[in-house]
C-alpha cells in the first residue's frame, strides 16, 4: 500500500524515526483537564463562536495519553531526496496524479483562472498528503487537538487549532462528528491545520459549505488560495531540472543566491537534455538537494512557496519534484552521489555546533542551517562548496 504524509506534524515535517522512543509523561499548566476546557469554552465565546457549535465540538472530547506518546515519540526525518522522492514518486503514484487532473479537468481549470496555481502543482500536494483524498485519517480530531493543547509542549499553538476548528463547526462547514483526521489534528485531502482551514478555505463546489473533507474541489481551490497568499506568481515555473558542469563554481548552488538564467548559462548550466537555458524567465537558484554528485535544478521564486507550505528541503522538493513529473517531466538523473549516514550527518552537526553555528538540534537532518554551515566549513578547507555533507568533510572537522 502507498504511504500517504497524513502523519506530518503542523508546520514540521517528521515522521517517525527507525528504532523505538521511550513514552514521555504529559505536562500541563492546568489543575485538571476540565478546568482547562473550561477555559478553551470561555475564550472561544469571547471570540464570537456560539454555545451550540462550542458544546458540540466539545461534548464528547476527552484527554488522550497516546495521542501524546505519539506526538513525544516522533523522531525527525532523515532520508535524503533520491531515497524520499523515490518512494512516494513512484510511477504509479505519477500516473494516478496525472488520471485525477484528467478526471477534474473543469475543476483545475477554474482553479488555476482563480488562483493561478496550476494542476499538478495542487495534484502533487493532494497526493503526497493523503493519496488523492484516500487516507486522510479517522481519529476524532477534537481530542486530538484538546490533548496537545492540554499538553505543554505547544500547548498555545493547539489551544488557537481548537478554538479555530469550534469556529469551523460554528461556521456551518461540517460536523463535529465528521471532524475526524490523523492524530495531530489536520484535516482534509489537504491536510490543513484549523487555523489554515479556517482562513483560507473555499467553498468552489457552490453547496454553501467550506469542505474539506468531503468535497475535492473545495479542498484544492483552498490549496491554491492558501499557495496564493503565500506568494505564488501565475504562469512561473517551480523547479527544473538542469545539468551542471563538473567545474561550476559550487558555491553559488545556494538557494540564497538568484541570478539571471543568463549567468547560469555562462556557467555552463544547460536544461537536462542538453539544450540550452531559454533566454529569458525569473531569476532562479541552482539547487543540488544531495550535493554536486546527485541530481541538480533550477529553483524559481515559486520554489519559496514550497518552503512555506512545508519548510523541510526533503518534502518540498519532493513535492516540488512531483508536479515537475505531473506536468509532464520524465524522472531525475540520479548522479552518483553516495548517501551519508544520519548517525555522520549528526556528528558533523555536533562538530558544527561546538563550533559555534547555530545548527540547532544534532537530528541527522540537512536543513537549511545545516547547509550554511557546512558550506562554510567546505570553502575554509578548500572541499568543493555544495553545502551537502560528505566523508572528505567529516574527516577534516574530526581532524580539528
Amino acid at each position: 500500500m502507498r504511504q500517504a504524509l497524513f502523519s506530518l506534524l503542523p508546520l514540521v515535517f517528521a515522521l517517525a524515526a527507525s528504532g523505538s522512543a521511550a513514552a514521555a509523561t504529559s505536562c500541563h499548566k492546568e489543575p485538571t483537564f476540565e478546568a482547562w476546557l473550561d477555559g478553551v469554552r470561555a475564550e472561544a465565546k469571547k471570540d464570537g463562536a456560539s454555545d451550540h457549535a462550542i458544546n458540540s465540538a466539545l461534548a464528547n472530547v476527552v484527554f488522550d495519553p497516546d495521542i501524546v506518546k505519539k506526538d513525544h515519540a516522533q523522531g525527525v526525518f532523515t532520508q535524503d531526496f533520491l531515497q524520499f522522492s523515490d518512494r512516494m514518486v513512484s510511477s504509479e503514484r505519477v500516473s494516478d496524479g496525472r488520471a485525477h487532473i484528467a478526471d477534474l479537468q473543469s475543476v483545475f481549470s477554474r482553479i488555476e483562472g482563480t488562483y493561478g496555481v496550476p494542476a499538478a502543482v495542487l495534484t502533487a500536494f493532494w497526493g503526497l498528503e493523503t493519496d488523492f483524498g484516500a487516507f486522510d485519517g479517522d481519529g476524532p480530531t477534537l481530542t486530538s487537538l484538546a490533548t496537545l493543547g492540554y499538553d505543554c509542549r505547544r500547548s498555545d499553538f493547539f489551544r488557537l487549532q481548537l478554538i479555530d476548528a469550534i469556529k469551523i463547526i460554528d461556521r456551518g462547514d461540517i460536523s463535529a462528528d465528521q471532524m475526524r483526521g490523523p492524530w495531530a489534528g489536520e484535516i482534509g485531502q489537504l491536510q490543513f491545520i484549523p487555523q489554515r482551514y479556517y482562513d483560507f478555505g473555499v467553498d468552489f463546489d457552490g453547496d454553501g459549505r467550506v469542505d474539506l473533507i468531503h468535497s475535492s474541489a473545495d479542498a484544492l481551490a483552498s490549496a491554491a488560495n492558501y499557495l496564493k497568499s503565500l506568494g505564488w506568481h501565475r504562469g512561473e515555473p517551480w523547479l527544473q531540472e538542469v545539468r551542471v558542469p563538473a567545474n561550476l563554481p559550487w558555491d553559488q548552488a545556494d538557494l540564497s543566491i538568484k541570478v539571471p538564467l543568463s549567468k547560469w548559462s555562462a556557467m555552463g548550466v544547460t536544461l537536462a537534455s542538453g539544450k540550452a537555458l531559454p533566454a529569458n524567465g525569473p531569476d532562479a537558484s541552482l539547487f543540488l538537494p544531495i550535493g554536486r554528485n546527485g541530481p541538480a535544478f533550477l529553483a524559481y521564486p515559486n520554489f519559496d512557496v514550497y518552503l512555506q507550505w512545508n519548510n523541510s528541503l526533503v518534502y518540498s522538493s519532493t513535492a516540488a519534484y512531483y508536479a515537475t513529473r505531473l506536468a509532464g517531466a520524465g524522472p531525475v538523473a540520479r548522479g552518483n552521489a553516495t548517501p551519508m549516514k544520519a548517525s555522520d550527518v549528526r556528528t558533523i552537526q555536533q562538530i558544527l555546533s561546538s563550533k559555534g553555528y547555530n545548527v540547532g538540534k544534532a537530528d541527522g537532518v540537512i536543513g537549511a542551517a545545516t547547509r550554511a554551515a557546512i558550506k562554510a566549513e567546505q570553502i575554509k578547507y578548500g572541499l568543493p562548496a555544495d553545502s551537502y555533507p560528505s566523508p572528505e568533510l567529516l574527516a577534516k572537522l574530526q581532524g580539528g
